[in-house]
């Protein structure tokens, strides 16, 4: 029986609690592709231009529900002939398991609103996925849209399976009310550099201000990692992703450095390993967080918070020190019928309007060149989101590599076990998942 708890990591996407679940998910993902593809029986010739109604997925979390009813209502009225039909995804253990068993099925819709960027070679693989690049001015448009930061949504053959959408750049946002109380200053606290980090840390939980510095969830689910080993190995290194060149990255000096330092987070009681119900941040169980803009709606009222860079051993300032995206693209699935409605709908809905209308209802940073500018009078108004706007400019994304989702479970596995619960060294552990890896992206994504 899979367990579930549902928790807007960004997007309000269903986030697996129990490691049976991260145990069941996985194997259901890759084993889908040993079944039947996508497409339901789609000629792709016919629906390439063909015009019609289409239906969309989009995210379940409120704001993103609000935005997406007010867009297919806005398309709606103006292409009385060409109907959106809007859902919220579909309840289940992870957003990538109901996709992909959509898929398999044929019954996924035109389009999804909420397409990890690290399920993208799984959907490809399974042939669930549209090539955006195949419509009459489709890269051009992404990339005009997107800027240079588009290239790495591209797939090994060039080709974009998804739109860059929006992002959520990972920073470290503290409660300003425990710092104070805990004698550290609230407008430049010490957290720059590893050492000022944990002593930090330490003058937090040894003052009683706080049960612990900080809280990631300690589970074993594959995308854990993107919010406390990722960012900060982004940070170290200045921008590298886990796998480049086909080759992991992380088994070095700054993945040592990085795992080196949760380990003495952990050791030391400053970091939780036990599992939790609720947000230990807005709690006030924790007094810290590696968060994106997303949760500035869900800390409203509850916590009075500041926000700076995640650390580095040198020392991090300033808003444009790498970081994770925590990105959400659209893709267009294969059992679409009408394409070309799909493609007209989908520049509709990532217009420079309709970008706004994103901004504005959700907190989420389009992922369009110069939003600074283009929504100034929103930056103006809603200060707290303009170091977001531009760390934007400053991440870092999963690599677009075979077996995505499984090299992902490989590092959470040998992290959870050596950095959190102490069972293996880090060196030891490190080293294993990059050989692993790199078979794993070597075979091409054969399972």
């Amino acid at each position: 029986m899979l367990i579930g708890k549902s928790l807007p990591k960004g997007n309000g996407v269903t986030i697996m609690k129990s490691r049976t679940a991260v145990a069941a998910a996985i194997p259901l993902i890759f084993g889908l592709l040993a079944g039947c593809g996508g497409g339901g029986g789609v000629s792709a010739s016919a629906a390439a231009n063909a015009q019609g109604p289409i239906s969309i997925w989009y995210s379940n979390n409120a704001q993103e529900v609000a935005w997406g009813e007010q867009m297919v209502a806005s398309w709606n009225k103006l292409h009385p002939s060409e109907k959106v039909t809007g859902q919220q995804i579909p309840a289940a253990s992870s957003s990538e398991e109901v996709i992909g068993a959509a898929i398999t099925a044929g019954s996924e819709p035109c389009l999804i609103y909420n397409t990890a960027p690290a399920a993208v070679p799984t959907f490809e693989q399974q042939g669930g996925l549209v090539s955006l690049s195949s419509f009459p001015g489709g890269a051009s448009y992404i990339e005009a849209r997107t800027g240079p930061g588009a290239s790495v949504y591209k797939s090994p053959d060039g080709q974009y399976y998804q739109m860059p959408w929006k992002s959520n750049p990972v920073m470290i946002f503290y409660n300003k009310k425990i710092f104070a109380k805990a004698g550290i200053s609230t407008t430049n606290p010490p957290l720059s550099t590893y050492t000022e980090f944990l002593a930090t840390s330490k003058k937090l939980v040894s003052s009683g201000a706080a049960k612990y510095a900080i809280y990631p969830d300690p589970s074993s689910d594959f995308f854990q990692a993107w919010y406390d080993f990722y960012p900060m190995y982004a940070a170290e290194t200045g921008g590298t992703e886990l796998v480049a060149n086909g080759k992991a990255t992380f088994n070095s000096t700054a993945g040592d450095a990085v795992a080196a330092f949760w380990q003495q987070m952990y050791a030391q009681g400053l970091a939780g390993k036990g599992s939790y119900t609720n947000d230990p941040f807005a709690a006030g169980t924790a007094a810290m967080a590696i968060v994106g803009p997303w949760a500035i709606a869900s800390y409203q009222g509850k916590v009075d918070w500041g926000v700076v860079p995640v650390p580095t051993t040198a020392g991090s300032h300033g808003d444009q020190v790498p970081t994770f995206s925590d990105a959400k693209n659209i893709a267009m699935y294969a059992s679409c019928k009408n394409r070309g409605t799909a493609w007209d709908f989908l520049k509709f809905s990532t217009s420079t309007a309709e970008d706004g209308k994103l901004l504005t209802m959700t907190g989420q940073m389009p992922m369009r060149q110069g939003i600074q500018q283009l929504y100034a009078s929103y930056f103006t108004a809603n200060p707290s989101y303009t170091e977001f706007a531009a760390e934007a400019a400053h991440t870092i994304e999963v690599p677009n590599v075979p077996n995505s989702i499984e090299d992902w479970q490989v590092f959470r596995d040998a992290w959870s076990k050596s950095v959190i619960f102490a069972q293996q060294s880090p060196d030891a552990a490190l080293a294993g998942a990059a050989t692993q890896i790199n078979k794993l992206v070597a075979s091409g994504g054969t399972p």
